[in-house]
């Protein structure tokens, strides 16, 4: 995601502190029953690549018997998830919503080995172009990762407007023997998307009558 460099966004970052995963060393105690980021034991959900915040704030709210954690690589674009998230805070029932500032490669080093239940991915970038397929994040590089943090039998939800990445995908789960439990070309039509949480882009993208490509695959 592009976006214009925040004023002071050093400050308006560090105002949100509370839910800000500051040391990236706390996440080897996710899952555990006394863990340093959350005040509860919950299972825990994450979102890589998380944008301005929305899905992860309504997801957060919703479901308070889950650990959210929201991931952005970019410094600038997660200013802007922290600052919904600690706006919309009285909504959560629980204090079940952090974000982490960070690149999905570290992944491995960082977190807990199988502690994490679900990992979304909504809209990350396709990298279209054929030399860049190993950045993008249903790569099998990343799908080791994410086999790594994943509890067994973890989940993997893929959404994306681009067929090609989608197809892609699909590539990547059955190269690693991942179950396929879902798969659609047009989600928003099947029943599956009954109380579906919409990202940014995908109101943007369905408003303009795109079709939403989406899978879910078990590890």
């Amino acid at each position: 995601m592009r976006m214009r460099k925040k004023k002071h966004g050093a400050e308006r970052i560090e105002a949100c502190a509370e839910l800000l995963i500051k040391d990236t060393s706390l996440l080897a105690t996710l899952g555990e029953t006394e863990n340093s980021i959350f005040p509860e034991s919950r299972p825990v959900h994450m979102e890589i690549g998380c944008g301005k915040g929305n899905f992860a704030v309504e997801m957060a709210a919703l479901h308070p018997e889950w650990n959210f954690i929201a991931m952005e690589r970019v410094a600038d674009v997660a200013c802007c998830a922290l600052e919904k998230a600690k706006a919309c805070a009285e909504e959560r029932p629980g204090d079940n919503l952090r974000v982490l500032i960070g690149n999905a490669e570290h992944l491995g080093e960082w977190v807990k080995p199988h502690s994490v239940s679900r990992i979304y991915l909504n809209f990350s970038d396709p990298w279209p172009k054929k030399g860049y397929a190993k950045r993008r994040l249903t790569h099998r590089n990343f799908l080791t990762l994410y086999k790594n943090v994943l509890v067994e039998g973890g989940e993997l939800y893929l959404k994306t407007d681009n067929e090609g990445l989608f197809d892609f995908s699909l590539e990547e789960f059955e190269a690693m023997g991942l179950t396929l439990l879902f798969s659609s070309r047009d989600f928003h039509k099947t029943p599956e998307a009954e109380g579906n949480i919409m990202t940014e882009y995908e109101a943007n993208f369905s408003s303009q009558g795109m079709p939403i490509y989406c899978a879910r695959v078990k590890f």
